[in-house]
C-alpha cells in the first residue's frame, strides 16, 4: 500500500495532538496509559512524538477516554492550530 504524503497541516496537526496528548499525561508512564487505553507503548510514543499524526479514531477515542479528555475539545485545540497558520 502506497501512501499518500502528508500535508504540512497534517504533520503539523499531528504534533499539535501528540503535545496534547503528552501533557495530559503528566506523570502517568507511557506504558500505563497504553495498557489503560489498549493501545501498545510504541504506538503511544508515535503519537506523542508526531510520528504517527493520523491515528485511527478509535486510537484517540480510547486515548481521550483514559485521560479524561474530551473528544470535542480535542479536535477543537488541534484543528485551530492548522487553520490559523
Amino acid at each position: 500500500m502506497v501512501r499518500t504524503p502528508l500535508t504540512p497541516e497534517e504533520r503539523e496537526r499531528g504534533e499539535r495532538l501528540g503535545l496534547l496528548l503528552r501533557a495530559a499525561r503528566g506523570e502517568r508512564s507511557m506504558v500505563e496509559v497504553a495498557a489503560r487505553a489498549g493501545i501498545s507503548p510504541e504506538t503511544l510514543r508515535k503519537i506523542e512524538t508526531g510520528r504517527a499524526p493520523t491515528p485511527a479514531f478509535f486510537t484517540i477515542a480510547a486515548l481521550a477516554r483514559t485521560l479524561g479528555l474530551s473528544m470535542d475539545d480535542l479536535m477543537a485545540r488541534c484543528v485551530l492550530v492548522s487553520l490559523s497558520g
